[in-house]
């Protein structure tokens, strides 16, 4: 097969993938359901309160895999947040039960074929990288057998009365210009500071660390942070899209620290599905920056620990970037 058929053929497949994709995240929230919150607000729920990570490696999903493994965990009842693909369940000294189904998940990055080398190094200008987007098939531990203890056994998540004073301890080591005052909760990317209203204006403390992840979710796109575009104004697709970051973002980082995600503003709602129906990769997209403003700010956990919400990009079972 010629190379521009192949590059026609794995743009399809790419194409396909997205639209999969973006069209059960759109199903999900038609339904009135958020992907990023809808395991911890379901009685379905089984799995203990985190972040879906590898058994084998240890190290966390990251971007839209998130949202795919936490749906899955949903749909089927699996009791664990633990993931193994076929190859390394065997290599674990177990296998996956014969009749299981795995999930779907995907690996992203961007590639020079040596065409386009070529073409560069003739004509002296830069070589064009092209993305590409693979399908990996992952199943829960639940769906294996033959797995050694250490393997099966959920990291239990923070004990209670813990969360508190981690995320207040996490906004003063950022380093983020972080005001308490006023009666709303926003981010002035101009000058650079996050504004939220004191504890007491909350009903349930707890909402004031989900809103405070929230908008500091917003405070990572800054120039001098992760270099988001921050520059949509209210109502535009733009905006709306900055919001899904910092609404998934907080999610992640709740999930991390042991706090049940909320939905921090529902009533971009409509905005959201308006730009997921226009571009099929915005929600790849937005999710993959929430999962890098989770890690830049859960990297300033009391601990020193390690970013959490997108482990080690290098890894061919996560969705490393959006393509």
């Amino acid at each position: 097969m010629s190379r521009p058929h192949r590059r026609a053929r794995a743009g399809a497949d790419r194409a396909g993938l997205y639209d999969e994709i973006t069209g059960k995240i759109i199903a999900e929230l038609e339904a009135g359901r958020f992907p990023w919150v809808q395991p911890w607000g379901s009685s379905a729920a089984a799995a203990p309160l985190g972040l879906p990570k590898n058994a084998s490696t240890g190290r966390a999903y990251s971007g839209i895999n998130i949202l795919i493994l936490w749906g899955a965990v949903v749909q089927h009842g699996f009791p664990g947040q633990a993931w193994l693909t076929f190859r390394q369940a065997l290599s674990q000294g177990g296998n996956v039960r014969k009749g299981e189904h795995g999930t779907t998940v995907v690996y992203a990055d961007r590639f020079v074929p040596e065409d386009e080398k070529q073409r560069a190094r003739d004509t002296g200008e830069d070589a064009q990288a092209i993305p590409f987007l693979k399908r990996f098939t992952v199943f829960n531990v639940a769906q294996c057998e033959g797995l050694p203890e250490d393997v099966t056994v959920e990291v239990p998540p923070p004990p209670p009365g813990t969360i508190e004073p981690t995320v207040e301890a996490l906004i003063k080591a950022s380093g983020i210009d972080f005001r308490i005052g006023g009666d709303r909760a926003y981010y002035v990317p101009a000058h650079d500071y996050v504004m939220v209203p004191p504890p007491a204006a909350y009903f349930e403390p707890i909402n004031w660390h989900r809103t405070a992840l929230h908008e500091l979710g917003h405070a990572t796109g800054h120039a001098a942070r992760l270099g988001r575009d921050l520059g949509g104004s209210f109502g535009s697709k733009k905006y709306a899209f900055e919001e899904l970051v910092a609404e998934m973002n907080a999610a992640f980082c709740c999930a991390a620290l042991g706090i049940v995600p909320t939905v921090r503003h529902a009533d971009y709602l409509g905005s959201w599905l308006d730009v997921l129906r226009e571009d099929n990769r915005a929600i790849v997209r937005a999710a993959s920056q929430a999962s890098k403003a989770a890690d830049w700010l859960l990297s300033f956990l009391p601990d020193g620990g390690e970013a959490i919400a997108g482990g080690d990009h290098g890894q061919s079972e996560i969705d490393r970037r959006a393509a």
